[in-house]
């Protein structure tokens, strides 16, 4: 079992500027997430929670136990924790492609078809490992592309452990009240709170068409209670594919491909 470096608050107040604004890298329903530099020299990003909440607090707790048991290429480093009365947060190796979700849909970004599979299998590979590679499965519970960030060779790192449920050993699914991002939730995770290394499959499932499709499941001009993205695409194959998939794969993997001379 892993165990952390000590790092005080007054440490990460100096490392963010006293949390400035403008270190502000992403803010998310239950954390922000700032980057910093520490005495060092180093730099990372601190993911600090929200302790308003008392759920908040006992994700942390979660996190803490499931990160303190795992280590892959493919998972966010973290690289030390701090809690007390004023805050609990996560020093986390930086990354500084951003997420996948970034990638995905700001305008000055683009994936070709190459980058796209290859984050994929990266993500495959770091969710085998979770759920195969201990005594006692690890399920994320929450994957969609906001939590999976790039380094600066464009490796996918699956991150965000805040409701990932470990196992008990010889059981392969747990009932649980929390829950993860609708558009990816397996439906009996949604409606009967039940977590299985299959609803993480499932959700894989969902972020491979949306990557493919450019095409958020919560997208609300196409897909509704009637219509999935899942279905959508189902309804596409194998006829009518090239309308649904996401015209910026070719258009990019062309522009990558050396021009030939045949004079």
């Amino acid at each position: 079992m892993k165990t952390y470096p000590f790092i005080s608050y007054h440490e990460i107040q100096g490392a963010t500027n006293n949390f400035d604004g403008s270190n502000l890298i992403g803010v998310g329903s239950s954390a922000s997430v700032y980057k910093g530099t520490l005495s060092s020299g180093t730099v990372v990003a601190i993911k600090v929670l929200d302790l308003q909440s008392e759920q908040v607090c006992k994700r942390f707790d979660t996190e803490c136990e499931v990160m303190r048991n795992v280590r892959h290429r493919n998972l966010v480093p973290v690289i030390t924790t701090c809690s007390s009365e004023y805050i609990r947060a996560f020093v986390l190796r930086y990354m500084p492609n951003g997420s996948l979700d970034n990638w995905l849909y700001k305008e000055d970004r683009h994936l070709n078809l190459l980058q796209r599979v290859t984050i994929m299998l990266d993500v495959a590979t770091a969710i085998e490992y979770l759920h195969h590679s201990h005594d006692t499965p690890i399920v994320h519970c929450d994957l969609k592309p906001t939590n999976v960030l790039l380094d600066e060779e464009m490796v996918a790192h699956v991150g965000d452990f805040g409701i990932s449920k470990i196992l008990a050993v010889r059981k392969s699914m747990a009932h649980t009240e929390t829950l993860g991002t609708l558009g990816y939730i397996a439906p009996e995770y949604g409606s009967e709170g039940i977590v299985s290394t299959s609803g993480d499959v499932y959700s894989y499932g969902i972020m491979l068409m949306e990557i493919l499709a450019k095409r958020r499941p919560t997208d609300e001009e196409i897909f509704n209670e009637n219509v999935s993205l899942r279905e959508w695409i189902k309804k596409a194959f194998p006829r009518t594919m090239m309308e649904v998939v996401d015209a910026n794969i070719f258009h990019e993997e062309e522009k990558s491909l050396p021009k030939v001379n045949f004079a």
